[in-house]
């Protein structure tokens, strides 16, 4: 297996030879993207990683908060691509801080990271990932506007995404004092039900 390449042969992952099977479910209704955004978040138990600085569905950002506030041992990475493009966000975030001291370890382990990529160029990328789900956002399906559909997908790529969410955040800029995030300035601008993540 080790020099499988020279042999012409192709050792697809786990994750590749399931292919679309990964999907549980496409998600064409805002509606029903935020809901499937609220399970994975309620229903994490050891990882909950959130990607993106668009949020601002109130439902979705008291999830994570809930989550945060009842489970302990639940270890949070939010990964800001730029400064959040809502108050909302930016709220939500002084409200982690609040429940969670990012410096505190928790049977050794830091429980919460906040981290800002850099460049502010970089990519955006917006999703929510849980050690058993996952939701990514889509471009809407109805129109040229926003981002209102999405794909529920299952453990084989959710955790994938949570290793891509981690990895993303230990690069990132640490933004894990009130102090850092109330500094942040929001940049309004992003049309309704984009990237909500």
């Amino acid at each position: 297996m080790l020099f499988a390449h020279q042999d012409g042969r192709d050792t697809a992952s786990a994750l590749e030879a399931t292919g679309t099977d990964v999907v549980v479910r496409v998600l064409t209704r805002y509606a029903d993207l935020i809901e499937a955004m609220v399970e994975v978040v309620a229903d994490a138990r050891e990882i909950l990683v959130v990607t993106g600085s668009r949020s601002r569905e109130k439902a979705y950002l008291a999830a994570i908060e809930t989550a945060v506030a009842q489970q302990p041992d639940l270890v949070h990475y939010r990964v800001l691509y730029g400064p959040p493009r809502h108050r909302g966000l930016s709220e939500h975030l002084v409200r982690l801080l609040e429940l969670r001291d990012p410096g505190e370890r928790r049977n050794g382990v830091k429980t919460l990271h906040i981290g800002l990529v850099e460049p502010l160029e970089a990519m955006e990328r917006y999703f929510v990932a849980s050690e058993t789900a996952a939701v990514v956002p889509l471009p809407s399906f109805h129109g040229a506007e926003g981002f209102d559909c999405g794909v529920l997908l299952g453990r084989e790529a959710a955790v994938g995404l949570v290793q891509h969410g981690r990895e993303a955040c230990a690069s990132a800029r640490p933004v894990e004092t009130l102090e850092a995030v109330r500094a942040l300035p929001v940049r309004h601008g992003a049309t309704p039900g984009q990237g909500e993540a």
